[in-house]
């Protein structure tokens, strides 16, 4: 049911000549004006980030890897988004996993690191119009450090800072020096708080380093206080004019913890000229109900809080199937690169009823936008010329309802497509539509969504031949050798999912070749709760198997394998379930078991893991028991040492130098991914060099290192980035 609007009707009826509607003959009479105006539409689309959320498109051969895109960004073919806003990566888990920052440290600077330029630079040449937008989820420790904090509500006091702008600032400039990319649009961070003199100072910054063009919204926050701001922006000028758009998460009627823009916000907004927009708002449902979700979403967020743009967490789950909100809400799933398999949802058509049928920059029809009399939405778009598309879901109707459209004021009087979806098929073409004297009349049926346009070219775009998936290849064996240039690949090994911090490929401190390292020193000023550094890879399946790696420690460190690994926290907190061996500098070594924080709203799993759980109380940060310690003499830094964790039933052995020197039983866990980990403190991450890691059968021969599958193909030009 959707909530009671009598207020909000009242205010739509002065702000934006509430439709002119009735019912004749059985049907809902709607006169659409051309010349009746209209807020601007500023796009629709999807937020990729907030998370790792394209970790493994990257590792997909062509062109599957080129397909996935084309279903998302390429115009008049899939989804056809015409807003994409981007995690500007900070190096801190924000949701699924981490990104590496282009800045770890103050005197570090890097453009190739990670997928997301690529990301961007791949979805801006599908369509030259898409407007790009970003904002960070976590950043850097040195951000902020020792700076003057200026007042804010919510969040951390040190990311309030000049030194966060100027760290914006970098990323601007690399975006545009780089890749010849420009952002329309930057908020300010996503989901903590506000500080109305960051703002001030983020415009000032912008503006005196040649980024006058790029529009700053806030504050993106999701709680029922999170247009507070609004009033200080009436009686603050600076404020106001620092503030180019009002944001705000979930604001539709399908999000979780939904809180609209009031009728009061709407009107303090059109008093200051500002448009609204929804900066990430969330339909985690299933099948064609998400579809219609989806689109009921956008309809809603226009009729009910005057949002001018929506962007949905979020686009492409390329990523593992074990991890959190790995299928919902995302609208294409990618989580098998090394077979090339992909899914699409019915969840990209719902993208499809408003990307194929609307651009940035066409406006929001007076009149021709509400609720429908027997259940359902619309909204009218019309195109700077006189073309125009009708959006109509009918989620909530319960019998067939017919609406007349009057036709007037400069619209075209072409013919319009007719494109429908429901619960048996997405987006497929009907009869088109023929206005006489000015009039049309359709018929709608319950649970469907419809696209009506004078506007020609849509298509289902598709692709034959998807192969059929096909698990983790196992044994795996990475020697990093095969990278012999790193920023081709965004300096990312394939197939590893930075859960925490960044594991980049690097050269080994003894120049013998390649490796792994996890390169964060400090802990990120995080958006998640946080934990220690980790990376995992593989299937979530394997029972029995030994993981092995070569560890080099530096002083004051320490690593880890990790192996059974079935969980990596709920998307809010990032403590994984499963096992680890760890070795010390100082030659101490333990093998301990992660039961992770217990989670209320989740099952920790079968029956037996949960009888196993309630005679455990949780000895560390994250539910860490150790399960077995011994001291190692001979153990010390700036040493390459060998580690292996063989899983056998409910036996588990911890191998150092190819010595047995750890053994425990432990049934909690039967099966997992594998993994590579980083200790820590709280001022202090450890920074181990890692190498050959061996994913194998238990005291199976070495296998020949693992390769590239055919067409996995860089994602950078070797002249990328500096």
């Amino acid at each position: 049911m959707r909530p009671h609007r009598t207020p909000l009707l009242f205010l739509l009826a002065i702000l934006c000549h509430s439709p002119q509607w009735g019912q004749a003959a059985n049907s809902q009479v709607v006169e659409l004006k051309g010349d009746a105006g209209g807020k601007r539409f500023d796009g629709i689309g999807v937020v990729n980030g907030g998370g790792a959320t394209s970790v493994l498109l990257k590792d997909y051969p062509e062109p599957q890897r080129s397909q996935i895109l084309d279903m998302v960004y390429k115009p008049k073919f899939g989804a056809s988004v015409s807003a994409l806003l981007v995690e500007i990566p900070g190096d801190g888990n924000s949701t699924q996993g981490s990104m590496p920052s282009h800045m770890h440290t103050r005197d570090d600077l890097d453009y190739t690191r990670g997928y997301l330029w690529w990301i961007l630079c791949e979805a801006k040449k599908r369509n030259p119009d898409l407007s790009l937008d970003g904002t960070a989820w976590s950043a850097p420790s040195w951000v902020g450090d020792g700076a003057k904090f200026p007042s804010g509500k919510y969040g951390d006091a040190q990311f309030w800072t000049q030194d966060t702008i100027g760290y914006y600032v970098k990323w601007l400039e690399g975006l545009r020096k780089v890749y010849g990319l420009e952002f329309d649009a930057l908020g300010c961070r996503n989901e903590k708080g506000y500080s109305p003199e960051f703002v001030k100072m983020l415009r000032t910054t912008l503006d005196a380093n040649g980024f006058k063009s790029v529009k700053v919204h806030a504050f993106d926050h999701f709680t029922k206080d999170k247009f507070d701001f609004v009033k200080e922006m009436l009686t603050d000028e600076k404020l106001r004019d620092s503030i180019d758009i009002i944001s705000g998460h979930t604001l539709s009627t399908n999000a979780p913890k939904r809180f609209p823009a009031t009728a009061e916000v709407q009107q303090m907004a059109a008093q200051m000229n500002k448009p609204i927009w929804d900066t990430e708002d969330h339909v985690y449902k299933k099948g064609f109900d998400c579809e219609i979700s989806i689109v009921q979403a956008f309809n809603d967020n226009f009729i009910s809080s005057g949002a001018t743009r929506t962007v949905n967490w979020y686009d492409i789950a390329g990523l593992y199937a074990m991890e959190p909100f790995s299928e919902d809400p995302a609208m294409l799933l990618a989580h098998s690169p090394w077979s090339g398999h992909y899914q699409v949802r019915e969840a990209l058509w719902g993208y499809a009823h408003y990307g194929q049928f609307s651009q940035v920059g066409w406006q929001y029809l007076n009149g021709g936008c509400g609720e429908l009399s027997g259940g359902g939405s619309m909204v009218t778009l019309k195109s700077p010329g006189d073309d125009y598309s009708i959006i109509i879901e009918t989620k909530d109707a319960k019998a067939p309802q017919q609406l007349q459209f009057q036709i007037s004021g400069g619209l075209s009087g072409n013919g319009l497509c007719v494109w429908r979806s429901n619960a048996k098929e997405q987006f497929i073409q009907q009869p088109g539509i023929k206005p006489a004297n000015g009039t049309f009349t359709i018929t709608l049926d319950p649970d469907s969504i419809y696209s009506l346009s004078t506007t020609t070219g849509q298509q289902k775009g598709s692709f034959a031949d998807i192969p059929t998936p096909k698990p983790f290849p196992f044994p795996y064996y990475e020697t990093f050798e095969q990278y012999a240039s790193p920023k081709e690949w965004g300096h990312l090994p394939r197939y590893t999912a930075d859960i925490a911090d960044a594991f980049e490929i690097a050269e080994r401190p003894d120049k013998q070749g390649k490796c792994l390292r996890q390169v964060v020193p400090k802990p990120t000023i995080s958006w998640a709760p946080d934990w220690l550094p980790y990376t995992i890879l593989g299937d979530d399946s394997w029972q029995d198997y030994e993981v092995s790696a070569d560890v080099y420690l530096n002083p004051g460190d320490s690593a880890a394998v990790m192996g059974r690994i079935n969980d990596v926290g709920t998307g809010y907190g990032f403590i994984p379930k499963g096992y680890f061996l760890k070795l010390a500098d100082n030659g101490q070594c333990q093998l301990v078991v992660i039961r992770g924080k217990k989670d209320k709203k989740k099952p920790v799993g079968d029956a037996e893991q949960q009888a196993i759980l309630r005679g455990l109380k949780d000895d560390g940060e994250g539910g860490e028991k150790v399960l077995a310690t011994v001291q190692l003499p001979g153990i010390s830094p700036n040493q390459w040492h060998h580690l292996k964790l063989c899983f056998q039933g409910s036996t588990l052995m911890g191998f150092v130098d190819d010595k047995l020197v750890l053994t425990a039983t432990d049934g909690l866990y039967a099966r997992g991914m594998a993994g590579l980990m980083a200790g820590g403190e709280r001022k202090r991450l450890s920074t181990p060099y890692f190498d050959n890691l061996l994913i194998n059968g238990i005291n199976a021969p070495t296998p020949k290192p693992s390769s590239a599958i055919a067409r996995q193909l860089p994602i950078y030009r070797t002249s990328a980035g500096k």
